[in-house]
């Protein structure tokens, strides 16, 4: 993302840091909503239930999105003692994907509500700009964060996907081993893998398939 300033565009940097902001603040108040929902009001005590990006942005992590392209925001804290059934766990984890899909359903529709009926203000190139950049920001954290893999929201996700038999196992393995397959993920990306343009390409496909208008 910091390449963006070498190569001088400056619009663009600054749009796709307002979008990442917007967009993981969403996600993080997903899951503080889904949680106070399920009878969890642990994030709310802790302010993390409102859409103030102040109360979500993790600035370190922040930062390394912008110089590594990978980063992170404040998790939100849930406390599953207080859950009011036991498949809430699957909803407060897939509250955050599902705030980001849409959020990226609602705002590109409007768009290309708003430029098909040619209001002046979605007609311009840096407007088109922005509602794409926040549409693909919002459907690659939903991916990413989909992603089986410990502490991604895909990992409290996945147990359920499997046999019975299997979820402790599982469980157990991506308490241990998770993270490290993370930090490897994050690193083959680094040197070349393709896994960040593989969610990428993924969310553009989600894109054309959620477009209305």
């Amino acid at each position: 993302m910091i390449s963006l300033l070498d190569q001088g565009l400056y619009t663009l940097f600054v749009l796709l840091a307002f979008a990442l902001v917007i967009s993981l603040t969403f996600h993080e108040f997903g899951h503080a909503l889904i949680a106070k929902r399920f009878g969890d009001d642990t994030a709310e005590k802790a302010g993390r239930l409102t859409l103030n990006p102040v109360a979500h942005i993790d600035i370190v992590g922040f930062l390394m999105v912008v110089f590594v392209g990978f980063g992170y925001a404040k998790p939100v804290p849930t406390n599953p003692r207080n859950y009011s059934r036991p498949s809430a766990e699957i909803w407060v984890a897939a509250a955050g994907p599902l705030m980001n899909l849409t959020l990226a359903m609602v705002t590109w529709n409007l768009y290309l509500l708003m430029a098909g009926l040619e209001v002046a203000f979605f007609k311009s190139e840096a407007t088109l700009m922005f509602f794409l950049i926040l549409a693909r920001v919002n459907l690659l954290l939903m991916v990413f964060n989909l992603l089986p893999v410990a502490p991604l929201d895909g990992h409290y996700i996945a147990p359920y996907l499997l046999p019975e038999s299997m979820r402790e196992t599982f469980k157990r393995f991506n308490t241990q081993y998770g993270p490290m397959l993370l930090l490897a993920l994050v690193l083959s990306s680094l040197f070349g893998f393709p896994v960040f343009s593989w969610v990428l390409g993924v969310g553009d496909t989600l894109l054309g398939l959620i477009s209305f208008f």
